[in-house]
């Protein structure tokens, strides 16, 4: 009775309100967009955490925030009938004013059992006023159990009691393939979606088919890494959900609804930045056209969620810190860097080299400020300790506001004693120092990848190293990205976990 003298209580005072079908401004000031529905409007947060998002994320961009409002209430795991048990309908429906506009989408999660001691979000199938009556194994409450039509239809008609305007979608297509085309759900919750808006009088977009539509245009393998992850078919990434509300708003504008004077003439249509990822080393680590010495920075990228970091391998071979920096390549590399971009330098093969003859690429040793001057190409090289270096590089990498990591060098399939040969004494150690004077985040691949190698035993670790005790197939290269991949995503203070897959073949 209470609800109802408050609905009748705001007609009353929206009845005083001027409006006409081309303004929906109130005295209460600016319209909102309401979203309600499942994680494929809204994932999480909606801080696109694991790289997934909803399209409730994205629409707003679409609006001109100058004349509404948005706010996106959808949550993921919900169903039609959880998402108002939970009382969240509840909160959109006592703030709606008339002029309002609240967009629906659900149907993903309503195909689950009615009663469960997991979820029980279920709801009956079809449109009809059927119901069903249970003790809900999870609350331990009786409740009655509606079909899915009869759950939209009351936020339909509920948010029509408020003045404002209901727009119902059929759910986003699941990205599952056959014969190069995606299944439509136009016998089930679309359909049913359809029918009920048909039935109510409300607005219907049929994202279902337009944007399956889309998606077989450009085919699976452009579809999945993109699109969607290859590990979910269900949820979208931000490029993804930014189609799906491209799709609505475009098909928003070929109906005669009040909401398309708010959508923006020219767009720019913003995705979440990526995070950069550059990779300064030697061979190791660089990129080669021979098959037998493949550094763990070609396989590295597929280990990492690419649609949301970019990864560029500036190593090279035969390089030591010292030549890194005389040739240029340091210089080069550090231009590109900028805040909040991460660089992982890994050094040493290549430091105990010559010093003073050809290839000129040792280091001197150690941590010390001494040096030795070199006459070369008839200059002066004032040559430098493998520390130095080392924090010097870290230094600019810090002044840059970017985040340097530091990486012990790989170890190589040299075995004394029945162990694989460990540099901790030495160019290990010295990394080690290095980013600990600098307070730079030290990983140490060298071990981890040692122990690895023993754990798999000498004669297996010898496929990786089919030219020499140093560099390694991609196999090889392989095991030691993978090696790092587990260590990041399992490390809570570097902040690269979440960008390593979640699902990869080691």
């Amino acid at each position: 009775m209470k609800k109802l003298l408050t609905i009748l209580c705001l007609s009353a005072l929206f009845a005083s309100c001027k409006s006409t079908d081309k303004t929906t401004t109130t005295k209460n000031g600016k319209p909102t967009v309401y979203t309600v529905g499942d994680s494929t409007v809204k994932n999480g947060k909606g801080d696109g955490y694991n790289g997934l998002w909803g399209w409730g994320d994205f629409i707003g961009q679409y609006l001109d925030k100058t004349k509404v409002n948005i706010e996106n209430h959808a949550l993921g795991g919900t169903s039609s009938r959880t998402f108002q048990a939970l009382g969240l309908w509840d909160a959109v429906e006592a703030k709606l004013k008339k002029g309002d506009y609240v967009l629906i989408q659900f149907g993903h999660n309503d195909n689950g059992p009615l009663n469960d001691n997991k979820r029980a979000r279920g709801t009956i199938k079809g449109i009809g006023n059927e119901s069903e009556k249970i003790v809900n194994m999870i609350t331990g409450k009786h409740e009655t159990v509606h079909s899915y039509g009869w759950y939209i239809t009351k936020v339909i008609e509920e948010t029509k009691a408020k003045g404002a305007i209901p727009i119902i979608m059929s759910p986003i297509p699941r990205n599952d393939w056959k014969d190069g085309k995606i299944p439509r759900n136009n016998e089930s919750y679309g359909l049913w979606a359809k029918q009920v808006a048909e039935k109510t009088g409300a607005q219907f977009i049929e994202l279902n088919d337009n944007m399956a539509s889309q998606l077989e245009k450009l085919g699976e393998s452009k579809v999945t890494g993109t699109y969607f992850y290859k590990r979910d078919h269900t949820h979208t990434s931000a490029k993804g959900a930014a189609l799906a509300a491209s799709i609505i708003v475009n098909e928003l504008k070929k109906t005669d609804n009040s909401i398309q004077q708010y959508f923006l003439e020219n767009p720019t249509i913003k995705l979440p930045k990526k995070t950069d990822i550059y990779l300064i080393g030697d061979s190791t680590m660089a990129e080669s056209s021979n098959p037998n010495t493949i550094g763990w920075g070609v396989a590295f990228p597929s280990l990492c969620d690419t649609m949301r970091v970019n990864i560029y391998n500036k190593a090279r071979g035969g390089r030591s810190t010292r030549t890194f920096e005389y040739e240029g390549l340091w210089e080069a590399a550090k231009k590109q860097f900028k805040a909040g971009d991460y660089v992982f330098i890994q050094f040493g093969h290549n430091d105990a080299g010559n010093i003073d003859k050809a290839k000129y690429r040792g280091s001197l040793k150690g941590m010390g400020d001494e040096s030795q001057e070199v006459n070369r190409d008839s200059l002066v090289e004032v040559v430098h300790t493998y520390g130095w270096y080392m924090k010097h590089m870290i230094k600019e990498v810090k002044a840059k506001g970017a985040i340097p990591i530091v990486l012990s060098l790989t170890p190589r399939n040299e075995w004394p004693n029945g162990k694989v040969e460990r540099r901790n004494d030495s160019y290990v150690g010295w990394a080690k120092q290095a980013a600990e004077a600098e307070g730079a985040y030290y990983i140490d691949l060298h071990n981890l990848v040692a122990e690895g190698y023993e754990a798999l035993g000498k004669e297996k670790v010898k496929e990786f190293f089919p030219q020499d005790h140093t560099h390694t197939n991609i196999k090889g290269a392989t095991f030691i990205a993978t090696t790092l991949a587990d260590y990041l995503k399992n490390n809570k203070e570097i902040g690269l976990r979440f960008f390593i897959n979640s699902f990869y073949e080691k």
